[in-house]
């Protein structure tokens, strides 16, 4: 199953919502961490060297500093951009079947934008 960090703009009962239907889901918050307050690129080479996909609701900059990291041959285990207006259980449906049909480094180097629909 994949691995994700959640970054501080993510909406907190999408975080809650992967939880509660998998309670044994490897997310982190990214404000549990030491990160909290960190810049995109700190994040970004933080879930390359943990295997992370981030899931974000930061288009404006994130797919920047993640293309960046791609050009220069660094790693970038996937982002996965949720569309604010996306309804929550459609972002928990989504991200869990993604999550659970994916393959370790399927995601590697790519931006994926939610909702799959």
């Amino acid at each position: 199953m994949l691995r994700f960090a959640a970054d501080e703009n993510l909406n907190n009962d999408i975080v809650r919502g992967l939880l509660r239907r998998v309670p044994d889901l490897d997310i982190v918050r990214i404000q549990d961490t030491e990160l909290s307050g960190a810049d995109d690129p700190t994040v970004l080479a933080w879930t390359a060297r943990d295997q992370r996909i981030l899931l974000t609701h930061d288009v404006a900059t994130i797919t920047k500093y993640a293309y960046d990291r791609i050009r220069a041959g660094q790693p970038m285990p996937g982002v996965f951009e949720v569309n604010h207006q996306v309804a929550v259980g459609v972002a928990i449906d989504d991200l869990l079947l993604l999550a659970e049909s994916s393959l370790e480094n399927e995601w590697e180097g790519q931006i994926l934008y939610l909702p799959l629909r």
